[in-house]
């Protein structure tokens, strides 16, 4: 075993033991074991941590910790910060939400952001996804993100959607990013512009008479058009980022 003292941002309190909130406490390793073993035996997952520091110096999560090691851990980023840190931003997001998170992919898909949700999604499923599509994984299964497939993810603390969706806008920076009403709500493709006259026949009465413009999704065959539930969701979506 390795005897090494620990201290974690405080971002990260809640996924530790009580006592070793906000304090510097010896933790005990297995023998060769890594960083982001050790972090995660302590309750963290993987995707939640941002810098660290060991000893003073900056380290991976694949580095093994040795006796009398003292290792700083931060709480990973918001986009904003890291850009302001000068590091690299990614390109637009991709999502998997977890099947606890039903409401908070539909508000993503309303921003046009493409975002995976199935209820019957098993955990095997979403490790695969995630790791061959890139995904950013959101759930509130802190197992789930410890998983090595996953090496993008979310734990959305968060219970309320509307509260969910400001979190991970506010995480990934998506008020920039976004472009609203262009993607299906249902099954998350992208809608085509049609013609109205392609779809009239399918309209209620009162639609046909005051609406111009619609969209057409391929998979799912609904058609979209910006009525009055369309201003609302706008005002909505608007509030909350």
């Amino acid at each position: 075993m390795s005897v090494a003292r620990f201290r974690f941002d405080e971002a990260l309190s809640l996924f530790l033991r009580s006592d070793r909130r906000g304090e510097t406490f010896e933790h005990a390793c297995a023998q060769s074991a890594t960083l982001k073993n050790a972090v995660e035996a302590l309750g963290v997952p993987h995707t939640e941590v941002g810098a660290i520091l060991v000893n003073g110096s900056p380290a991976t999560l694949q580095r093994i910790v040795r006796e009398g090691d003292v290792i700083e851990v931060s709480a990973q980023l918001r986009e904003e910060a890291r850009e302001e840190t000068g590091e690299e931003m990614g390109s637009v997001p991709i999502f998997l939400a977890d099947a606890h998170l039903g409401r908070l992919a539909r508000f993503l898909r309303m921003l046009g952001f493409d975002t995976l949700h199935r209820n019957a999604f098993t955990d095997n499923e979403i490790r695969r996804i995630a790791e061959a599509e890139g995904r950013i994984v959101l759930t509130r299964d802190r197992e789930l993100l410890k998983c090595r497939e996953i090496s993008r993810g979310c734990f959305v603390r968060a219970l309320e959607p509307e509260a969910q969706l400001r979190e991970v806008a506010q995480r990934y920076a998506l008020a920039r990013q976004a472009r609203p009403f262009t993607l299906c709500l249902c099954c998350n493709l992208a809608l085509e512009a049609v013609a109205k006259g392609a779809v009239a026949a399918r309209l209620p009465e009162s639609v046909r008479a005051a609406q111009q413009t619609f969209s057409y999704c391929r998979g799912c065959d609904r058609v979209y058009w910006p009525g009055s539930h369309y201003q609302r969701m706008r005002a909505a979506l608007s509030e909350l980022l």
